[in-house]
């Protein structure tokens, strides 16, 4: 069964985030029209990751107590809410209440996580949740070259479009993808504390400063390119679609190949030390084929750090907590996706385009020291 319930777990979560690709690129610019005070536009963008932040966990819980598939289906439809409400925008408010309620439904990616540590052996888990990372890589490639065909017809359709391929992948999940909570945990589920995960808080540690690092990386990425190569915004946009071909490369196809009995804290020490590699060399890039050669090998070490992370928290928590635990694994990355944007361009303005992956560089090591600290993991 596990074969077919990924597949169809990959069809389902790579729909959503065609969704999720379509209407990120746009946010700002449709929210620049209001003319909103900075203030109001970082809270706007930094909504979505925080209700995120503070449901993945509850979410996670929840289907550990009612079942992966009901949890899954109803996040499914609360984007493909968010994704209506965000094409429909006419207002500011709008556009608040289309990423908050995307956000609280933002948590069936904690859940198709719970879902693969359901259906694969701890050996195989990296494999596993690197499908994940696939799907998102795939997800940022087609979501943002179709949004940009669509606004040639209607500034309404990207979201629109979005919402649509969410309530596929509602259609997909229902019809097609089974129950993989095993029965009989329900009873378990209240006298399992997720406290007693051995080398959880390390690991949530560890997963907080990697995406801190990689998220200050991306949001600064674009002006790191323009204000040192004076690239122009199409040429720009075609490198993040490369990055997102790497993604998908290095995570549904090298981390699938690598044999199972690889403990993740390897794969996360490695990985960690690669990125850092990888945002020290850009610190002197000169050239655009510098970066171009650069970048595979930042895509290579998250691409061996995201699903290896997911991996190991799954294997440090007990059966009857896996929605839990990785739940909460999802809601600190939502919190250091508050603040790796605020960090990068708080970097950005005081040490210029240089600075940041310096600094995030420095956030790598310091993740890559904690996992040397932790247990290796069942």
């Amino acid at each position: 069964m596990s074969r077919r319930v990924l597949t169809v777990l990959f069809a389902v979560v790579f729909m959503d985030l065609v969704g999720f690709g379509m209407v990120i690129p746009l946010l700002p610019l449709y929210a620049e029209q209001y003319a909103p005070p900075p203030w109001v536009f970082g809270l706007l963008l930094a909504s979505y990751s925080a209700m995120q932040f503070v449901f993945s966990p509850i979410l996670g819980a929840l289907s550990d107590r009612w079942g992966r598939r009901p949890v899954l289906l109803v996040s499914l439809a609360g984007s493909a809410v968010g994704y209506l409400l965000f094409g429909l925008a006419d207002s500011l408010g709008m556009l608040f209440a289309s990423r908050v309620v995307a956000g609280i439904a933002g948590g069936n990616v904690a859940t198709a996580q719970a879902v693969i540590a359901d259906v694969t052996p701890p050996e195989e888990r990296a494999k596993g949740m690197g499908l994940i990372g696939a799907a998102f890589g795939l997800g940022f490639v087609a979501g943002p070259a179709l949004a940009g065909l669509l606004l040639s017809f209607s500034p309404r359709l990207p979201g629109l479009a979005a919402a649509a391929f969410s309530a596929v992948a509602w259609l997909s999940a229902f019809r097609a993808l089974p129950e993989t909570r095993k029965q009989g945990q329900e009873a378990v589920v209240r006298r399992v504390p997720l406290a007693g995960a051995r080398g959880l808080g390390g690991l949530l540690v560890v997963g907080f400063l990697t995406v801190t690092a990689w998220a200050a990386f991306e949001v600064t990425f674009a002006q790191f390119l323009h204000a040192r190569f004076q690239l122009p915004a199409a040429r720009v946009a075609w490198l993040f679609a490369y990055v997102g071909l790497l993604a998908v490369l290095v995570q549904g196809f090298l981390v699938r190949k690598i044999p199972g009995r690889v403990p993740p804290k390897v794969l996360v020490v490695a990985g960690l030390g690669v990125v850092a590699l990888g945002l020290g060399l850009l610190v002197g890039a000169t050239t655009v084929p510098t970066v171009l050669l650069v970048l595979p090998l930042l895509a290579l070490g998250q691409g061996l750090v995201s699903p290896a992370l997911s991996s190991w928290v799954s294997r440090q928590s007990p059966a009857a907590a896996q929605g839990e635990a990785l739940g909460a694994f999802q809601g600190v990355g939502s919190l250091a996706r508050i603040v790796g944007p605020i960090t990068g361009q708080l970097v950005l303005g005081h040490w210029g385009v240089t600075g940041v992956p310096l600094v995030t560089g420095l956030l790598a090591l310091a993740g890559l020291a904690v996992a040397l600290l932790l247990p290796a993991g069942r």
